[in-house]
């Protein structure tokens, strides 16, 4: 009778065990969609930065600065490992920072204001970036739900002996909480 008791417990143990495995499983591949999501909307963003600054360029090519920092912060981007969540997410804050420049320096020239393309590249623009929000916003709820089971017990016990560890949130920066400041040189 002790026999079959211990075998009871031991296969209600495996079961435990497969059920919580089978969750971080879940739990992992749901935050590895997430950070699709997020990749697919920031390589949108990255293909319409330089229709947009060569839009830019047309009104207020003075502005080399700008052009120079926005074009080495993508490249920077392209550069960076997929798997660099923390890393991404700085550059991209960067990046976003600069664009927002770029925005708020098109309020100077009236031209490119009424610029059919600049307006057809703007809504495209705040789209995609709706879009990076919405992708952020699920990755980091994925990404909530695995640390969580990560670090409980005893499903943080089943993630050590498989190697499932942690993964990074994708955050906004400081930077991009802040109203930029943008001097013209005329």
């Amino acid at each position: 009778m002790s026999t079959l008791v211990v075998l009871v417990l031991g296969a209600a143990l495996a079961v435990y065990l497969v059920t919580l495995f089978n969750r971080l499983v879940k739990s992992r591949q749901l935050a590895e969609e997430g950070w699709s999501g997020i990749d697919v909307q920031l390589k949108r963003r990255a293909d319409l930065v330089p229709n947009l600054v060569e839009t830019v360029k047309g009104y207020a090519g003075h502005e080399r600065a700008l052009f120079d920092e926005i074009a080495e912060l993508r490249t920077q981007v392209g550069r960076l490992a997929e798997s660099d969540v923390a890393g991404r997410g700085q550059l991209e804050n960067a990046l976003s920072g600069a664009l927002t420049k770029l925005m708020a320096l098109a309020e100077a020239y009236p031209d490119l204001k009424a610029s059919g393309n600049f307006r057809e590249l703007q809504t495209t623009l705040a789209a995609v970036e709706d879009e990076i929000q919405m992708a952020r916003r699920y990755y980091n709820g994925a990404t909530r739900n695995l640390n969580v089971l990560v670090e409980s017990f005893p499903s943080n016990l089943v993630a050590q002996a498989f190697g499932l560890h942690q993964r990074d949130y994708f955050e906004i920066g400081d930077a991009d909480r802040a109203v930029p400041e943008v001097g013209f040189s005329q």
